[in-house]
């Protein structure tokens, strides 16, 4: 279920949609400085405490990207995990379909299709001309010659040139801290928990029609990811290296793009995801994290947690909600 997969968790895999600014709105100027990606051994981030009643929750801010040569390795969350009863894995969306093995390679060749624009259109007929003329240009660029994404839709056109920038300036979407965090759980016996909110898809025959004929409107989108790989890169390299080395002051003064909430606000709010009854997802994700983090506070000693780096800092994210419920909550040192 590819189109499952890539089209919905692509954009709604991440935290609650912010409504997408005009695509008309000139990005701002950024000089577009060399930043030199950190590599080798780093501790990344101290860690968020969170705590009531004598029972403690320690979370670790994750970002995305990170360096690609960097190797992560912390004694603080090592220790502090080792000594937990749980860990909480980050919160994410997951969409099952209520089909068989036959079923899903029968829905196989409806969900390739779905990721091209309608009638065989290039990117070239379905975008204003100024926006493809920059198309062209970073395409040559990070993806060569390759005439097979000119038909497919700006969403998934945007996420494979974001995939491969990301890589040519050194850095990867995850960095290897989870599977990183999943090895320390095994090695120590701690037990993780998904938080991950499950959508079943009851038709997804249905579904993959629904997204054919109410795709996302996803210029604004596709603009918000240009404007990422052409002026963004530094910043976010500069963010990348600030996470890998600790520095959350300077997590916190850097400039996050805003590419993602543009995306997830192209997706929830089309007119597919309102027919299937996604256009609420992030709410009830959120939801769903924080209803097993107040479990765990309540049932372990002491508990470990992943959560983006952004619900951390922003003044409305999922600490913040605890904290308004009565936990207490330490940003690190």
């Amino acid at each position: 279920m590819r189109l499952l997969h890539v089209a919905f968790l692509f954009a709604l895999g991440g935290m609650p949609p912010a409504f997408a600014q005009s695509a008309a709105a000139p990005p701002p100027e950024v000089a577009n400085l060399p930043v030199v990606v950190v590599s080798g051994v780093q501790p990344g981030p101290g860690l968020w405490k969170v705590s009531k009643d004598g029972h403690v929750m320690w979370v670790l801010g994750t970002l995305s990207p990170l360096p690609r040569a960097m190797q992560w390795q912390s004694r603080e969350v090592e220790q502090v995990l080792g000594a937990s009863q749980q860990v909480l894995r980050e919160p994410s969306v997951q969409l099952k379909a209520d089909v068989g093995f036959l079923g899903k390679l029968f829905l196989l060749p409806s969900a390739y299709s779905a990721r091209k624009n309608d009638d065989g259109a290039t990117l070239q007929q379905v975008l204003p001309p100024p926006v493809y003329a920059r198309w062209q240009v970073l395409k040559l660029k990070y993806l060569g010659d390759d005439r097979g994404v000119e038909r497919w839709r700006p969403l998934f056109a945007a996420q494979e040139l974001y995939k491969k920038a990301l890589k040519a300036n050194g850095l990867s979407r995850s960095g290897g801290v989870e599977a990183s965090v999943d090895e320390l759980a095994k090695r120590s016996g701690v037990p993780e928990l998904p938080t991950d909110y499950h959508v079943l898809i009851e038709h997804p025959r249905a579904a993959i029609k629904a997204f054919k004929q109410a795709a996302p409107r996803d210029t604004t989108c596709f603009i918000r990811t240009l404007d990422s790989v052409e002026h963004d890169m530094p910043a976010m390299t500069a963010r990348a290296n600030a996470w890998a080395t600790g520095d959350l002051q300077a997590l916190r003064e850097l400039p996050d793009s805003d590419r993602h909430d543009a995306c997830v606000a192209a997706v929830a709010g089309a007119g597919f995801a309102q027919t299937l009854g996604l256009d609420d997802v992030p709410a009830k994700q959120r939801a769903t994290w924080l209803a097993a983090a107040r479990k765990a506070l309540a049932g372990n000693a002491q508990t470990f947690a992943l959560l983006p780096m952004d619900e951390l800092l922003k003044p409305d994210g999922y600490l913040a909600a605890l904290q308004a419920e009565g936990y207490q909550v330490d940003a690190p040192e």
